[in-house]
């Protein structure tokens, strides 16, 4: 039977192979024919596959698992960080400054500096920073640094001056203008406040983000991705990733999410050429899904914009940020019910995944359907009558294990001795029965999936802190956290006939590992390297 299969055009031996499929948990070989996987099981079989032009790599007892997907990412956003100012792990006001002049030095007057990664919760004060500083170490250059979450901008007197806010410009719906005692802008803009700042920029072209994009992709292949979940992306983006893949240049298995495209049948919808497509699925050899929308129920925890039921603990005044109206949820998740889109929702605060829930419950009456797999990106802190919902919902939640080790130091502070235990809650989720497909939010955080991998078995820190994890009882198993990054993403993406796991016949994506993640002490888990990545039976990124 085997030599009726023909020869194969790769195989693998001698290496530790986890599938991620019940059917053959782990083998030591696996051959690959026209991209696919052919056949997993022994050396002594896959042996039998070899032809005299099959190409036969000898793992030396290396590791294999599935291609990882990232559940929750933005490639475009990553090209771009790749190429700004990186502000991330800085420890002080006055190390952003520093951080931005070296990069700046050479900037032109009046250029625009853009930057990511601040986080005034590692600073001695913990307060969001004002202006003054930064207007006067760039006096004459628009400066434009955007929290680690996304979710808020920092920017100088130059640019505040080039958008024409003031004293007088009053806050949008669903955002927030930070302001002095005296009522003029601090310089700090949250959630949807941040378009005021955004529309001053000069846009990017089309050159610079077709090269971003390639940036993002080769990055995330050194990492050992091979698939993604791009949370929201306009159709200009989505254009230069058709033309990529088109080309066959394009080394990632894209599930793309729509950014919210207005009012569903409003004249803004009805002009994006993906709500006209339809949904679309495995496009240029299953290297593009363009099947969902994304949506923002509120904001983040970071800079207080999630939406709470109560105030946040830390900022009594305070409750939080609704980015869309409630309405505006339901009435999406009824027009995807009804042309089959998935729809997915940001949602952080207890008071925002209530609300989304909600809004699916109510659509759902109206338009009963089966396997609508809706997904909720974040479910961060839910209260408890809400977790055992997604099990009755079918909604998925998609979460993102390293958030907890980068919130972990201050999220108590926010919400509360009580609150928390409803927050990054894995384990009370998987008890109901749900999936949860992980991902890194990147460029929130790290690209490196085996910190995720590491964050959900330990609860800790990269360095192993604190002992014995945070609230442990919510920790994954090894082999849920190796589901959460292979085959729950692709059913969460509708993909896992395809990917996901290494089953013959789904496309040959796999990666190398120089360590076993499975057997490690878990002080061991995140040095492990990624010796090299393969999309459908293609090397795509190999260790020098």
């Amino acid at each position: 039977m085997l030599e009726a299969q023909g020869f194969a055009d790769l195989v693998i031996t001698n290496g530790r192979i986890y599938t991620v499929d019940n059917a053959r948990p782990e083998a030591s070989a696996l051959a690959v024919r026209g991209g696919r996987v052919l056949f997993v099981g022994s050396d002594a079989e896959a042996k039998v596959l070899t032809g005299p032009s099959t190409q036969v790599i000898d793992l030396h007892g290396a590791t294999v698992i599935p291609g990882i997907i990232d559940a929750h990412a933005h490639l475009l956003g990553l090209g771009n960080t790749l190429q700004r100012v990186n502000l991330a792990g800085s420890k002080s006001y006055e190390e952003v400054i520093s951080r931005v002049q070296a990069w700046a030095k050479d900037a032109k007057p009046g250029e625009w500096i853009q930057g990511r990664g601040w986080d005034q919760n590692l600073w001695p004060t913990k307060q969001f920073p004002t202006h003054e500083a930064l207007s006067r170490a760039f006096p004459n250059n628009p400066v434009v640094l955007t929290r680690i979450d996304g979710h808020a901008l920092f920017v100088n007197a130059k640019a505040m001056e080039l958008a024409h806010i003031t004293a007088a410009t009053a806050d949008p719906s669903g955002g927030r203008i930070v302001r002095l005692a005296s009522g003029a802008p601090s310089g700090v803009f949250v959630d949807n406040a941040n378009d005021l700042i955004e529309r001053a920029i000069p846009a990017a072209t089309r050159a610079d983000n077709r090269k971003a994009i390639l940036a993002a992709v080769a990055e995330a292949n050194r990492w050992g991705l091979t698939g993604i979940h791009d949370a929201g992306e306009g159709a200009e983006t989505i254009g230069i990733y058709e033309e990529l893949a088109k080309a066959g240049s394009y080394n990632l298995r894209n599930y793309v999410m729509l950014s919210d495209p207005g009012e569903p049948g409003s004249p803004e919808a009805l002009r994006n050429p993906y709500i006209q497509r339809g949904p679309q699925s495995a496009l240029y050899d299953g290297h593009l899904w363009i099947r969902a929308i994304k949506l923002y129920a509120d904001g983040a925890l970071g800079s207080r914009g999630a939406a709470l039921l109560a105030p946040y603990t830390d900022e009594p005044s305070n409750s939080g940020l609704l980015v869309s109206k409630p309405e505006h949820i339901e009435a999406w998740a009824e027009a995807a019910l009804r042309s089959g889109f998935q729809v997915n929702v940001h949602a952080i605060g207890d008071r925002g995944n209530r609300i989304v829930l909600d809004s699916f419950d109510s659509a759902l009456k109206k338009i009963p359907k089966a396997d609508h797999r809706f997904r909720i990106e974040h479910a961060q802190v839910l209260s408890p009558e809400d977790i055992p919902r997604f099990a009755r919902l079918g909604v998925i939640p998609s979460m993102q294990a390293t958030h907890q080790t980068s919130d972990m130091g201050w999220a108590e502070a926010r919400v509360g001795p009580q609150r928390i235990r409803g927050a990054y809650a894995w384990r009370s989720l998987l008890k109901t029965g749900v999936v949860i497909p992980n991902g890194t939010d990147f460029p929130v955080e790290e690209v490196n999936p085996l910190l995720t991998f590491h964050a959900a078995v330990t609860r800790q820190s990269p360095s192993n802190l604190p002992a014995g994890g945070w609230y442990p009882e919510q920790k994954m198993t090894r082999q849920e956290a190796l589901q959460s990054i292979t085959i729950w993403p692709a059913y969460a993406g509708f993909q896992e006939s395809v990917i996901g796991s290494l089953t013959p016949g789904k496309y040959a994506d796999f990666v190398v590992l120089d360590r076993d993640i499975m057997q490690v002490p878990d002080t061991e888990i995140v040095g492990t390297r990624v010796v090299s990545t393969w999309i459908g039976g293609k090397r795509v990124y190999e260790a020098k």
